[in-house]
C-alpha cells in the first residue's frame, strides 16, 4: 500500500497492510531540538537542524530521517502573520504575536508563559479593546497552496493539515492557567466571551487554511488539551456547558469546509470525555497518554475502537526515556496488539519525543513498529 493509503485506511477503521507510523506530521508528534541532535549524530546526519516550533523548542526532521524510518505522515504547519517579528527582552523572554509573554527555564526546555495581557482584574471590554490578530492576515496562509500542492501530489505521504493551537489553549496563555480555571466558576461571562473571540478567529483561519490547501491534503489535527493525568481539567458538567458546545461548534465549521478526518489531540485522562468527543465529530485522538488514569489501551479499544481511531500510545513517561531498546519493543508489541486489530491505529510516541530519549530507544521503537505491525 502507498503512505496515505495506509493511513486513510487504518482511520478508517480497516486494516492496512501494517500499522502506519507517525513522526512530526503533527506538531505535537516530533522531536524536542536536544532529541533530535542526538539522533542527528547517532544516524550521521549532518544537516543543521530545522527549528518547527520555538515555543515547544522542537524540530523538523529531515526528510532523509522520515524516509530512514519509512514514516507514512507528513504535516502541514501553522503560519505567523506575514513579516512577524517575535519582541525580544534582555532575559531572552519573548512576546509572541497574541500579546503573550514566553520565558524558558535556565536549564533549558520549552517556553513557559510568563505575561499574560488578561491578567488580574479584567472586564469584558478589555477583550474588544485588545490588538487582537488579523485572522485575514496573508502571512497566516502564505505558502500552504504550494506545499500542500507538492506533498500531495509528488509524494504518496499522508498529508496532515495541522491548525493552530485551539482556543482553550489559546484562553489560558492570554489569561493565565489558574485564572481561567477560576473563571469558569467565578467570571463566566469573560470566559465565554474570551473563548468566543478566539473561536470567531480560530473558524476564519482555519476556512483559509483548508481552501489554500484546496484538497490537497487527507486528515486535520487540532490540539487543545482538556486533561490533566488524573482526570478531565473541571466537571464534566462544567466541559459540557462550557467547552464542548465551542469545539462543537469549530469541528462542524472544518468538516463542513474539508471532508477529511479530524484528529483531536488533548494529554492526560481523555476517558471520561470521549464519548463526548466522538458525538462532536473527533475521528481520532492523539497522543493516549497511556502513562495517565483510565487510559488503559485494551480498555479504550475494547470500548471506543470501532469508532476513534488512536494516534501515539508508546510510553513517554518512563519506557522511551528510561527503558532498554528490549522493553521499548515490548511497549510497541503490547500498544499494538491492544490498538491495532480492525485497524483503527497509527503508531506514535506519546507526545513529542523528549531530550532525554536515546537514539537507540527511538531506532527502537520504530524498527519494533515495522516488525510487529504487520497485519
Amino acid at each position: 500500500m502507498t503512505h496515505r493509503e495506509r493511513v486513510l485506511k487504518a482511520l478508517r477503521h480497516q486494516e492496512p497492510d501494517r500499522v502506519p507510523i507517525d513522526l512530526a506530521g503533527t506538531f505535537a508528534s516530533t522531536i524536542t531540538l536536544g532529541g533530535y541532535e542526538r539522533l542527528k549524530e547517532y544516524l550521521g546526519i549532518k544537516k543543521e537542524t530545522i527549528v518547527m516550533s520555538k515555543r515547544s523548542q522542537v524540530a523538523q526532521p529531515h526528510e532523509e530521517v522520515l524516509q530512514h524510518f519509512d514514516i507514512d505522515t507528513r504535516g502541514i504547519q501553522p503560519r505567523s502573520p506575514a513579516g512577524w517579528v517575535d519582541k525580544v527582552f534582555p532575559d531572552g523572554s519573548y512576546q509572541d504575536e497574541w500579546g503573550v509573554i514566553r520565558s524558558r527555564p535556565p536549564a533549558g526546555g520549552h517556553f513557559y508563559v510568563s505575561g499574560s495581557p488578561f491578567a488580574g482584574k479584567v472586564s469584558v471590554e478589555e477583550i474588544k479593546k485588545h490588538p487582537w490578530l488579523d485572522p485575514y492576515d496573508p502571512g497566516l496562509v502564505e505558502g500552504i497552496a504550494e506545499e500542500a500542492s507538492r506533498l500531495h501530489g509528488e509524494t504518496d505521504f499522508a498529508v496532515v493539515l495541522n491548525l493552530p493551537v485551539g482556543f482553550v489553549h489559546q484562553a489560558q496563555f492570554l489569561r493565565g492557567y489558574e485564572e481561567w480555571l477560576t473563571d469558569l466558576l467565578l467570571n463566566p461571562t469573560f470566559a465565554e466571551a474570551l473563548m468566543d473571540r478566539l473561536l470567531e478567529l480560530y473558524m476564519i483561519i482555519g476556512e483559509r487554511m483548508i481552501k489554500a490547501a484546496n484538497g490537497h491534503f487527507d486528515l486535520m489535527f487540532y490540539g487543545d488539551d482538556v486533561a490533566f493525568q488524573g482526570g478531565p481539567m473541571m466537571s464534566l458538567d462544567l466541559y459540557r456547558k462550557m467547552i464542548k458546545p465551542r469545539h462543537r461548534q469549530l469541528f462542524a465549521h472544518l468538516k463542513a469546509k474539508a471532508r477529511v478526518p479530524l484528529v483531536f489531540h488533548s494529554c492526560g485522562s481523555v476517558y471520561p470525555l470521549m464519548e463526548d468527543l466522538i458525538e462532536i465529530g473527533v475521528d481520532g485522538i492523539n497522543p493516549v497518554q497511556v502513562s495517565a488514569k483510565d487510559m488503559d489501551t485494551q480498555r479504550l479499544k475494547r470500548e471506543f475502537g470501532d469508532r476513534m481511531a488512536f494516534w501515539g500510545a508508546i510510553d513517554t513517561h518512563r519506557v522511551l526515556p528510561f527503558g532498554t531498546p528490549e522493553e521499548v519493543r515490548a511497549e510497541v508489541k503490547r500498544r499494538i496488539e491492544d490498538l491495532g486489530p480492525g485497524g483503527g491505529y497509527i503508531l506514535n510516541s506519546v507526545h513529542n519525543l523528549q531530550p532525554e530519549v536515546p537514539p537507540e530507544n527511538i531506532v527502537a521503537m520504530f524498527e519494533a513498529a515495522k516488525e510487529f505491525g504487520k497485519y
